[in-house]
């Protein structure tokens, strides 16, 4: 049995959309081509394919024509959205980190005790860090892709302030699990000296030596990502 090709699953997919499963629908091949962003002549040859392969029934009318999905076509269209539901579903439902811990400049301290940041991370992580950040060097391309990534989701926003003398920025956390095991929030901020290859890590209780680790070590960090 022939097997649909990807533009053949859009086109009927485009078809079911249109109430193609149980009636002839009156469809050209110029609207079609429209709706998946193909020409007139490629959504033509997809329907000419769809009807020699079995997946599809027309009837023409004078000029008009007008298609049907065959219980064929909607089997293997039931069957391939088995499949990617079942791939969607057990995908991971976070972002994971890969690095090195790298020493900082001390400034984490200062900032986790700045008492417009303390308030907020109190309420609105539920704790006050402990003084200071993790610094972490990601290992590879792809994390530093996925750092990309993690930030277009919602995180825990943390309102940048003006103390009367100087004015700090935002910072946005994301709560995480460091080696599976050490509850923290990965932040990204406003203002920062880093550049895209490091990540930032606070967390109610010193991390290194809840983890045992110390400068040079690898860790790992997951970043929970919750369906919108």
């Amino acid at each position: 049995m022939p097997e649909l090709k990807v533009q053949h699953i859009l086109t009927l997919a485009e078809l079911l959309a249109k109430g193609a499963r149980h009636n002839f629908v009156t469809i050209t091949s110029s609207s079609l081509g429209k709706s998946i962003n193909k020409s007139q002549q490629a959504a033509s040859k997809h329907l000419l394919e769809l009807e020699r392969d079995g997946y599809l029934e027309r009837i023409r009318s004078g000029q008009r024509v007008s298609v049907r999905i065959t219980t064929k076509g909607h089997t293997e269209m039931t069957r391939i959205s088995a499949i990617l539901k079942s791939s969607l579903d057990s995908s991971p439902s976070y972002i994971e980190f890969k690095g090195t811990i790298v020493s900082g400049m001390g400034e984490g301290a200062y900032y986790m005790s700045t008492r417009g940041y303390e308030k907020q991370f109190k309420s609105k992580l539920g704790y006050t860090p402990f003084p200071g950040t993790l610094n972490v060097k990601l290992k590879d391309k792809e994390f530093i892709e996925a750092k990309h990534i993690l930030e277009a989701h919602l995180g825990i926003m943390i309102n940048g302030f003006s103390d009367g003398k100087r004015t700090y920025g935002w910072v946005k956390c994301y709560p995480a699990k460091i080696n599976n095991s050490i509850e923290a929030a990965l932040i990204t901020l406003e203002r920062t000296h880093h550049d895209d290859s490091v990540i930032e890590l606070i967390s109610r209780e010193n991390i290194k030596k809840a983890t045992k680790l110390s400068t040079g070590s690898q860790i790992s960090i997951r970043v929970p990502i919750r369906s919108k």
